[in-house]
């Protein structure tokens, strides 16, 4: 679906249906909102087709009539926005034909988000195969998020994952304050990332698993990931635990939080280790309880899921992390991306 051609979008579902999932960078402009949508619903089923739609046609020209007035009046007479409900019928119809009214160019999406959402299954199905990734290794706390943001900083193409899922992908990855996206709209920005990329430049992107936290990797992806060429951070721990540290910083101004996720490795670990753990950090050892954590936990899972499920694992050339300092990132993402171009 190629959106460029609109100088908008307008998503006029309710906000409850664009929160969970929307065409990237639509603007929700409901035409009914989620109680005024429920309320039609139910006069139509209990009172009367006839009855529902008078309602629906009252409140529709009210919320239009706001629209044009607050979002849209200082558009210029050549603006032409592209217009979806939730199948492209009456919610979008009815505002594209007020705007046409206005004398703006308005278009409905045919086949609504319904068939936007189809298409975005179909893509993530096969433009995944189109484009060469390099996939970065490395035990927790190697600085890989670092040391993407270096990538990207320095002209890279990176696909960040974690960040588009809100969170780490460890046990202790969830962003404070930050809930994670719905699957579709996870989906929806995975795809418009793939699409933005250069199919002749390499796509840097951090090796995963197949969930991030609640989020599922697209399984075209995850395949074509798992079957890419590698490189692996070399970064010593104390380093790595100076990362971390940075990283988890809620989680130890949070007490409640770390033990309720620690609590979560009770069946691998056994409840005495834990116990170790919740002491070190009910002590203020932090270091010691990181070290611990990477040792203990980390390190022994990176081992077992690495290279069974990246298979040139094994050949990846390592790029040294010297120390926790930007500067040291940024030097090791400019001599990894010389070395790409110069191959």
């Amino acid at each position: 679906m190629n959106f460029k051609d609109f100088d908008a979008i307008i998503d006029a579902r309710t906000p409850s249906e664009y929160a969970l999932d929307h065409i990237p960078g639509a603007v929700s402009a409901p035409v009914l909102d989620d109680a005024q949508r429920a309320e039609v619903g139910t006069l139509y089923k209990q009172v009367s087709p006839f009855e529902a739609k008078k309602l629906g046609a009252a409140l529709i020209a009210q919320n239009v009539a706001r629209h044009i007035e607050q979002r849209f009046r200082g558009k210029e007479k050549g603006w032409r926005p592209l217009v979806y409900c939730w199948r492209g019928g009456k919610r979008s119809g009815a505002m594209a034909h007020i705007l046409r009214e206005v004398g703006w160019d308005a278009k409905t999406l045919e086949g609504g988000y319904r068939a936007y959402r189809r298409w975005v299954v179909d893509e993530l199905a096969t433009r995944p195969s189109q484009l060469e990734f390099i996939v970065v290794h490395g035990p927790t706390g190697s600085g890989k998020s670092r040391f993407l943001a270096a990538l990207a900083e320095a002209g890279a193409q990176v696909l960040d994952l974690e960040a588009l899922a809100a969170h780490r992908g460890s046990v202790l990855g969830s962003l404070p304050n930050e809930p994670q996206p719905s699957q579709k709209w996870f989906e929806s920005q995975v795809l418009a990332e793939l699409e933005n990329f250069d199919r002749a430049k390499p796509v840097f992107v951090e090796a995963e698993s197949k969930k991030i936290g609640q989020i599922q990797v697209p399984e075209a992806l995850m395949e074509r990931m798992r079957a890419s060429r590698c490189l692996a951070l070399d970064t010593d721990t104390a380093t790595r635990v100076a990362l971390l540290l940075a990283e988890y910083r809620h989680f130890l101004e949070d007490r409640g939080a770390l033990n309720a996720q620690l609590d979560c490795l009770v069946a691998l670990h056994g409840r005495e280790r834990i116990n170790e753990w919740k002491a070190l950090a009910a002590a203020g050892k932090w270091r010691e309880f990181v070290e611990r954590l990477l040792v203990q936990h980390y390190d022994p899972a990176y081992k077992r899921s690495s290279t069974k499920n990246y298979a040139r694992l094994n050949e990846a050339p390592t790029v040294r992390i010297a120390s926790a300092e930007n500067a040291s990132f940024a030097e090791a993402a400019r001599l990894e991306l010389d070395s790409v171009l110069s191959t």
